[in-house]
C-alpha cells in the first residue's frame, strides 16, 4: 500500500514520508489529534511535555487523520496549542490502520524495528467520554516509552482510548 501523507512542517522528504520507515531506527511515537476535538485540545499541553522529555530517544508526529482538515486549519491548531512536534496528515488512514487507532487524542509507540508496541490512551485523565479527573493516576504512554526503550514490553499493549472517534473508520 503506498502511503500518501501530507507533511505539514518539519519534514525533509514531503513526498510519501512513512515516519515508520526511516535509517535513524529510534522509536516512534504517533499521536492522533482531530481540530475540533476538545479531548485533543485538552491534552496538547501533556503531549508536548511528553515529547519534549523524549526528544533524544523518540520521533513523536501529531498525525490527524481526518480528511476534512485542511493544512491552513491545522496550522492554526498548531499555533493555538503552541505545538513543536512535526505534523502529518492521513487523509488515507495509513498510519490510523498501522496503529489501530480508532479515537483522537490516542497514541501508538514503535520500537526500532517498527513493530507496534503500544496503542491507546495517554494517560488516564478521562475515563468516560466527558468525564475527567483532576489529575492522571496512570500514564500509560510514557509506561510504553519507557518500557520500548528498555527493549522490554510494556504493561499494557493496548488500553482503549476516550476522546473523538476517528471518522469513517469501520466498525471493528
Amino acid at each position: 500500500m503506498v502511503l500518501r501523507v501530507q507533511v505539514l512542517r518539519q519534514m525533509h522528504n514531503p513526498e510519501n514520508m512513512n515516519p515508520l520507515q526511516s535509517s535513524a531506527k529510534q522509536l516512534v511515537v504517533l499521536v492522533f489529534a482531530r481540530e475540533d476535538c476538545p479531548i485533543s485540545a485538552r491534552y496538547a499541553p501533556t503531549i508536548q511535555h511528553i515529547s519534549d522529555q523524549h526528544h533524544k530517544d523518540a520521533r513523536f508526529y501529531l498525525v490527524f487523520p481526518d480528511k476534512s482538515e485542511s493544512p491552513a486549519g491545522i496550522r492554526k491548531y498548531l499555533s493555538d496549542f503552541r505545538y513543536s512536534i512535526p505534523v502529518l496528515r492521513d487523509p488515507d488512514r495509513v498510519l490510523v490502520k498501522q496503529a489501530h487507532a480508532q479515537v483522537t487524542p490516542e497514541a501508538a509507540v514503535f520500537d526500532a524495528k517498527a513493530a507496534l508496541v503500544y496503542h491507546g490512551r495517554i494517560d488516564n485523565l478521562y475515563e468516560p467520554f466527558g468525564r475527567a479527573r483532576s489529575a492522571p493516576t496512570t500514564h500509560e504512554l510514557e509506561d510504553a516509552i519507557d518500557a520500548a526503550l528498555a527493549e522490554r514490553a510494556p504493561s499494557n499493549k493496548e488500553v482503549a482510548g476516550v476522546g473523538c472517534y476517528i471518522s469513517d473508520l469501520p466498525l471493528p
